[in-house]
């Protein structure tokens, strides 16, 4: 598989529990912090759960 950019680009603050822990574990702490993952299943799937709080680059 390949790797993936992700940025969070919109707000965790009034989002579901499930939400912000999925954030945290993608490794994003705060807006505008840009982590590179791996595009497994798993990852992909967490990505899908919170894409309208992130910008996506494969």
């Amino acid at each position: 598989m390949g790797k993936i950019k992700v940025t969070q680009v919109r707000s965790k603050i009034k989002r579901p529990i499930d939400q912000k822990r999925t954030l945290e574990a993608l490794g994003l702490k705060r807006i505008n912090q840009t982590v590179e993952l791996e595009a497994t299943p798993q990852i992909l799937g967490m990505v899908k759960k919170v894409e309208h709080l992130l910008s996506i680059e494969k």
